[in-house]
């Protein structure tokens, strides 16, 4: 039986050179052989990557209080949606409901939590409903839709600037390898996205254009009746894809936690992602009546939430040196500019006069929740389902005895 990549050599061989979308949408997501569908463990310290949620579950305890705030906002409504998609093996889920009884037991009563992701692979905690779905198959939805990391992984398209003509590039055969293509757009919905955004591309430059990511922002807007559609993820904004740091495009590969630009090796067994073009999700969550709250890096967004706070409270926890650092470093890597920190954060809200949120403002507004909490609020910490930054980068931290203490500490 023919392989993947020979599969779809094969669909070229038969059909001409197709579209870059499709074959990202192959090699990702083919229901026997696709990354994602196939690979069995694609995030964390044995996959190709690692994600946020998996770095330190301080990320899901913050986003929790902002979800706390949200749940006020509408006017504590039963039931409160958090509908999470692209959930993987729903860690970020698992500890979100871990942590939501301790801001707010008369929240977690309220919360029904689903999980949607395209294959079945959402692991069992209590509260949580698990979907297997590519689409949003909800309607009226009345609390928040959420997704980290979702939008770089749908299939896109890639254009390029030739003799003043925005032109498509296809994934076609040269020497019976993949090669690119250049040909005339498959659509014109490429060329309308390019001028609604008021952009081109200079002569010879190479961008993306992800209709699949516009689509799905629609259908999540359609689907929500009152609340919040928050996007987490790596991307800019529609000026910046003029700069000549992106004049070859964004297509980025992840194998075995290094990072590449050949999508044309390893075909689903290496992850294929582009930088999210957030001016086309705030475009069209206009269109599908969102309004846009708020855009800003993860960085400010944990920082406005109480990130430090919680870094300064584990020197109180009980913890041996080396979990203590561990712990420590995973918190801070989630605000490292020139990683997950520099991630963008989009809020957009339907239904309401646009209220102001936490985690897109400096303000003390959080910083008085966790205090009106009191010292009983615990530091959410490490435990197996996470990776280990520090053991991975310093595996020399890790060879002291378990039973040493903090300097210090007595």
């Amino acid at each position: 039986m023919a392989n993947l990549e020979d599969r779809i050599k094969g669909i070229i061989r038969r059909q001409g050179p197709i579209t870059f979308a499709r074959f990202m949408e192959l090699a990702l997501f083919d229901p026997g052989e696709g990354y994602y569908t196939s690979v069995p463990e694609p995030v964390g310290g044995q996959g190709d990557y690692y994600t946020s949620p998996t770095a330190h579950p301080i990320f899901a305890a913050l986003i929790g209080l902002q979800l706390e705030q949200m749940w006020h906002i509408l006017g504590r409504p039963t039931p409160f949606y958090v509908v999470e998609s692209g959930a993987g093996k729903g860690l970020l889920a698992r500890d979100i409901l871990a942590y939501l009884p301790r801001l707010s037991p008369d929240m977690m009563r309220s919360v029904c939590y689903v999980a949607l992701d395209r294959r079945a692979g959402v692991q069992n905690a209590p509260g949580l409903q698990r979907l297997i779905a590519a689409t949003v198959p909800l309607r009226q939805v009345v609390g928040c839709f959420l997704c980290n990391e979702l939008m770089d992984a749908l299939p896109t398209h890639r254009v390029m600037q030739r003799g003043g003509q925005l032109m498509e590039l296809y994934v076609g055969l040269e020497a019976g390898k993949f090669a690119d293509v250049v040909a005339e757009p498959s659509t014109p919905r490429l060329q309308q996205h390019m001028e609604a955004e008021g952009v081109s591309l200079a002569e010879g430059c190479i961008s993306e254009v992800n209709l699949e990511a516009t689509r799905w922002l629609e259908a999540a807007a359609h689907s929500l009746g009152r609340g919040f559609l928050t996007i987490i993820d790596y991307g800019y904004l529609a000026r910046e894809r003029l700069s000549p740091e992106w004049s070859r495009g964004s297509i980025t590969t992840y194998y075995q936690h290094t990072m590449a630009d050949d999508p044309y090796v390893r075909v689903g067994r290496q992850d294929i992602t582009s930088h999210v073009d957030f001016t086309s999700l705030v475009m069209a969550g206009d269109r599908s009546g969102l309004s846009c709250l708020g855009l800003t890096s993860q960085r400010q967004f944990l920082h406005n939430l109480g990130l430090d706070q919680f870094v300064r409270a584990l020197s109180g926890c009980a913890l041996s040196y080396q979990h203590y650092l561990a712990n420590r470093m995973a918190m801070q890597d989630l605000a490292r500019p020139d990683g997950p920190g520099g991630f963008k954060v989009l809020i957009q809200s339907k239904g309401m006069a646009a209220p102001s949120l936490w985690g897109l403002r400096p303000g003390s507004e959080a910083r008085a929740r966790l205090a009106a909490l009191g010292q009983g609020l615990p530091v959410p910490l490490l435990d197996e389902a996470h990776i280990s930054l520090m053991a991975a980068k310093y595996p020399q931290y890790f060879m002291v005895s378990d039973e040493d203490e903090l300097p210090g500490r007595r």
